[in-house]
């Protein structure tokens, strides 16, 4: 069964919530958010975002208003403590995550050093 959430984990905002929900929605899917990171980018490790159709036995999950937020156990070691959050600017919209172990990132958001 998948770990139960701690509070010093990882959490999902509202704002993350609602937009995954209506993407779930749309395409008929779970309200699932999976987070990973892979190794690249341009600071060397990226987050990686998709609606996934069911939890690991090894995830971590956050829920929030329903939605629920499914991290594996590898990519959770780099970003415990993290917020995912959405967020929409004259830039565009795009989900991001408050990383407090990266040491460094970069200006698209999707990439980190530690």
């Amino acid at each position: 069964m998948a770990d139960t959430l701690s509070t010093d984990d990882i959490r999902l905002t509202s704002a993350a919530a609602t937009r995954v929900a209506a993407i779930a929605d749309k395409q008929g899917k779970p309200a699932i958010l999976r987070l990973s990171v892979e190794g690249g980018g341009c600071s060397g490790f990226q987050y990686k975002f998709g609606l996934a159709d069911a939890v690991e036995d090894d995830d971590t999950i956050a829920e929030t208003d329903g939605v629920r937020l499914a991290v594996d156990s590898v990519s959770m070691d780099l970003v415990r403590g993290s917020a995912v959050d959405f967020v929409e600017s004259l830039g565009g919209a795009a989900f991001r995550v408050e990383n407090p172990n990266a040491a460094a990132g970069c200006g698209c958001g999707s990439s980190f050093a530690i």
